[in-house]
């Protein structure tokens, strides 16, 4: 088995001959990281029908339609509204707030426009959906380390292991928040757990901060994510990831100090960093961390999940809000949440057209499709399974 190459259309085209158009090749190799051990097998069992049925109907949806997959004009619009929004809010917040309430709004403004940079711009291109040409992808997935977060290291983190290992105990990274948090039963409990209900919405800020300003460097040090490898950048990687610090550490810090005291530069920019990591953990957890998801794990012997990549995908990912328009457009179509790890290198623009298609298509073949009505029930759905996962296991313990 390969190593996971850089790209994820890459990586599924090379290890599984696989189009842009497919979905969820069916055996993954785990590396241990830095340690230098060999990979792990980890594949997923049984019948590909519905997975192989519902490339089918998606793709004839395309060629039906004659449209490409990517986002053409409205995602040019949304980009350009995007980084308007961050860069008015920027000069507002710097050479224009007067007053302490004035700066708190647009603080908060601020990591809102943060994070809908991530939800409408870089998450695209990070799947090579934004663009039919991928150096226009990887020029918009740097974005992400506009606003602080190395797309290099997010690019195996998020598109190859998290999209590989949804919702599985030690494979999926975005579920293992160190201690600080149980988000699975196969976690190890802590008896702080039982208010993490409460504190972890706040963490989930202080853990983006921590992403920005040392999770990064960490990781490239190391050369491992967890227990997965993460390979050498090569030197035009290295470069961007430096420029790309410099260029946050220069907006966030350095300018703002020019014209400000150290004082109220962090008061102001931590608000803004904090708001803009809880806004993007809580829409990344709300899919997969919640009662009705599943949390399976591979037989111990054989390494394997039973069931097949799509149902798996599909049983561990909910939508939420998809009636709801503004939040839509806002958050980058991850509200389809399920139609993006199917799909991952669709551009979100097209989700709502093709939601139908996978939601008859599960109901067809029995698979779950689950959503949540409303963003605030997810919320809700969210806070019950911190809670439950709190609790103690046992009387014992």
């Amino acid at each position: 088995m390969k190593t996971l190459q850089p790209g994820i259309l890459d990586f599924l085209e090379k290890n599984y001959n696989m189009s842009q158009g497919d979905i969820g090749p069916e055996r993954f190799t785990l590396a241990d990281g830095p340690s230098g051990k060999s990979g792990r097998i980890l594949e997923f069992s049984g019948n590909r029908e519905f997975q192989i049925e519902l490339r089918k109907r998606v793709d004839n949806f395309f060629i039906d339609k004659g449209t490409l997959r990517t986002g053409g004009l409205k995602m040019h619009v949304k980009t350009a509204c995007a980084l308007l929004f961050f860069i008015t809010n920027y000069y507002l917040l710097v050479f224009v707030a007067t007053n302490m309430w004035l700066g708190v709004v647009l603080a908060i403004s601020f990591g809102l426009a943060m994070a809908g940079i991530g939800f409408n711009i870089q998450h695209d291109a990070g799947h090579n959906a934004y663009s039919q040409s991928r150096r226009i992808n990887k020029l918009m997935a740097l974005t992400l380390d506009l606003i602080g977060a190395s797309s290099y290291v997010w690019h195996y983190k998020h598109s190859v292991i998290h999209h590989t290992y949804v919702n599985i105990a030690g494979y999926d990274t975005d579920i293992d928040v160190s201690i600080f948090g149980r988000l699975s039963p196969h976690h190890p409990r802590y008896w702080f757990h039982r208010w993490q209900h409460l504190y972890l919405w706040f963490l989930y800020g202080i853990l983006a901060i921590k992403w920005q300003f040392f999770d990064d460097f960490k990781y490239l040090i190391s050369g491992g994510i967890g227990k997965h490898h993460l390979p050498r950048p090569n030197r035009g990687d290295l470069v961007r990831f430096i420029l790309g610090k410099a260029l946050f550490y220069s907006w966030v810090l350095a300018i703002p100090l020019i014209f400000h005291p150290v004082g109220i530069v962090f008061f102001y920019f931590s608000i803004a960093l904090v708001v803009c990591g809880i806004a993007i953990s809580v829409v990344f957890q709300l899919p997969h961390c919640v009662g009705e998801s599943e949390f399976p794990i591979p037989d111990p012997v054989t390494r394997k999940i039973a069931r097949p990549w799509a149902e798996h995908q599909a049983r561990v990912t909910l939508d939420f809000d998809k009636s709801n328009r503004i939040l839509t457009w806002f958050f980058g179509g991850l509200n389809y949440h399920a139609e993006h790890h199917l799909f991952p290198m669709i551009c979100h623009t097209h989700y709502p057209a093709i939601s139908p298609i996978i939601e008859q298509t599960c109901k067809d073949f029995g698979v779950p499709y689950l959503s949540h009505k409303t963003f605030w029930t997810g919320i809700k759905s969210h806070y019950l399974w911190l809670k439950e996962m709190g609790k103690k296991a046992s009387p014992a313990e």
